[in-house]
């Protein structure tokens, strides 16, 4: 899917698989209960269905936001969040794993098993949001970033500091 035709999106339009945030939306969205939730392994959103039929024992997704171990997305020497891989074991690649919604679920607090994302299209770059959130920017599409000051003074600026050795 190419980028969106808008100059900042949710990272969740990368998702390669839907990403389910309730054992009630998986239910609705295909028709089966969803697994019992093991608390022996991170909670889970969302599911690859044609990792059951894999010949290796695992699976490797290419493309993932890195994360800390606390979930926080990490920041890349660009001072811009990074994509990471993710292995997983086929079974647990092909299952979801979502805790009830009863709060103090045993297992439920750990980070999640971040969604794997489809590639960044060249006019495509991550960034921060309000609060450490993630979001795609389509660089085709500058957005005004506050101020007097648009995302292509800031580009100038940039290459100006860059080029003073700022």
């Amino acid at each position: 899917m190419p980028a969106l035709p808008l100059a900042k999106y949710g990272l969740d339009s990368l998702y390669l698989f839907p990403y389910y945030q309730s054992r009630e939306d998986y239910l609705k969205a295909t028709g089966s209960e969803a697994p019992a939730f093991k608390p022996s392994r991170q909670p889970k959103y969302w599911q690859d269905p044609k990792a059951k039929d894999s010949t290796r024992r695992i699976v490797v997704y290419d493309q993932v936001l890195a994360m800390a171990e606390n979930g926080d997305p990490l920041v890349g020497s660009d001072g811009k969040p990074f994509l990471d891989i993710l292995v997983l074991q086929k079974d647990e690649a092909a299952t979801v794993n979502i805790p009830a919604s009863a709060a103090n679920v045993i297992g439920a607090g750990v980070p999640a098993v971040p969604p794997p994302l489809r590639a960044l299209e060249s006019n495509e770059e991550l960034g921060f949001g309000f609060g450490s959130t993630v979001y795609v920017h389509n660089t085709d599409y500058p957005f005004d970033l506050g101020g007097s000051f648009t995302a292509s003074d800031r580009h100038m600026l940039q290459a100006i500091a860059k080029k003073l050795g700022l």
